[in-house]
C-alpha cells in the first residue's frame, strides 16, 4: 500500500515477498512502508506481527505476542465496520446492517485479504507453526490483521485506522450484496439445505484455546447427518459463520 497521510491509502498492486520476517527497527520501517501503515513506533507494529508460537519456542526474546493487540483490533474492526455499513448504506435495516457486519468482518475474507497484502511472510512465528503451514492459515492471516490494526490505532488513532482499512470495506461489499443479498454464511448455508430437502444445519463446538482474554474457538458444521466443515474465530458466532462459509464452498461442489 501506498501511505499518504491517513487519507487515501490503497491496496499494493502485488504481495510482499520479503523474505525473513523483519526483526531490526529498520526492517520494520520498510514493512510498515511497503504495508502503507503510517506507524510511529515499531515497538507496536512488532508485536502485531508476533505469533504466540514463536514466544513458545523463544521464551527468552524481549518480544510480546500479539493477542491482546489482536484482541483490540477485533473490537475496533466491529466497530469501523458498523458505522461505514451505517453510513454508506443509508437506507438499510438494522438486521441486514447486522448480516453485513458479520460478512465483513468473518475470518476467511479477512484472511484472504491478509495474504493480498502480503501479511502472512511478515509474521514471526516459531518453525513448528511455520512448518506446519502457519503463514497460510486463516486464523493466523486474520488475526494478524486485526492485530495490525489494534496497534495502528493505539499507534494513530481511529481515524487512521478507518483510513487503513476502509479499501478493504469498498472492495469487500460488492461481493456481499452480490453473492448473498445482504444474508450472512449461516442463512445461506440454511436456505441450500432446507432447499435440498435436509434439516437446518446444527453446530457443535469441537474446542476453545488459548488465554481468556483472546480464546480461539473452533466449531464444526453438520447439514444432512454429515460433518461438512469447521471454522474458527473469536467468538462462538465467528467460529460458526467461517465453519458455514466454508461448508457453501463444500456443497456448491456437490451439487
Amino acid at each position: 500500500m501506498a501511505a499518504s497521510g491517513s487519507k487515501g491509502i490503497t491496496p499494493p498492486p502485488q504481495m510482499i515477498n520479503s523474505g525473513d520476517p523483519p526483526r531490526t527497527p529498520e526492517q520494520l520501517a520498510e514493512a510498515a512502508r511497503r504495508l502503507g501503515l503510517p506507524m510511529r513506533d515499531e515497538r507496536l507494529f512488532q508485536q502485531a506481527l508476533t505469533h504466540r508460537s514463536y514466544l513458545n519456542e523463544n521464551p527468552t526474546a524481549a518480544l510480546k505476542d500479539n493477542e491482546r493487540l489482536e484482541f483490540l483490533g477485533d473490537s475496533v474492526l466491529d466497530f469501523l465496520a458498523a458505522q461505514w455499513l451505517y453510513e454508506r448504506l443509508p437506507d438499510q435495516q438494522e438486521g441486514t446492517l447486522t448480516q453485513l457486519r458479520a460478512g465483513m468482518v468473518s475470518n476467511a475474507p479477512l484472511a484472504v485479504y491478509a495474504g493480498e497484502i502480503g501479511l502472512g511472510g511478515l509474521i514471526l512465528m516459531g518453525r513448528g507453526e511455520e512448518t506446519g503451514g502457519g503463514r497460510a492459515k486463516t486464523s493466523n492471516l486474520s488475526q494478524t490483521l486485526e492485530a495490525v490494526l489494534g496497534a495502528l490505532y493505539l499507534d494513530q488513532g481511529l481515524e487512521a485506522t478507518r483510513a487503513y482499512i476502509s479499501p478493504y470495506f469498498e472492495r469487500r461489499l460488492p461481493a456481499l450484496l452480490s453473492e448473498s443479498g445482504g444474508k450472512d454464511a449461516k442463512s445461506r448455508l440454511q436456505e441450500w439445505a432446507l432447499g435440498h430437502g435436509l434439516p437446518a444445519p446444527h453446530y457443535t463446538l469441537i474446542s476453545q484455546s488459548g488465554p481468556e482474554h483472546a480464546p480461539v474457538f473452533t466449531v464444526a458444521v453438520w447439514v444432512g447427518g454429515q460433518q461438512k466443515a469447521t471454522g474458527s474465530g473469536t467468538s462462538k458466532r465467528r467460529a460458526e459463520q467461517a465453519a458455514a462459509q466454508s461448508a457453501l464452498l463444500v456443497v456448491s461442489g456437490e451439487g
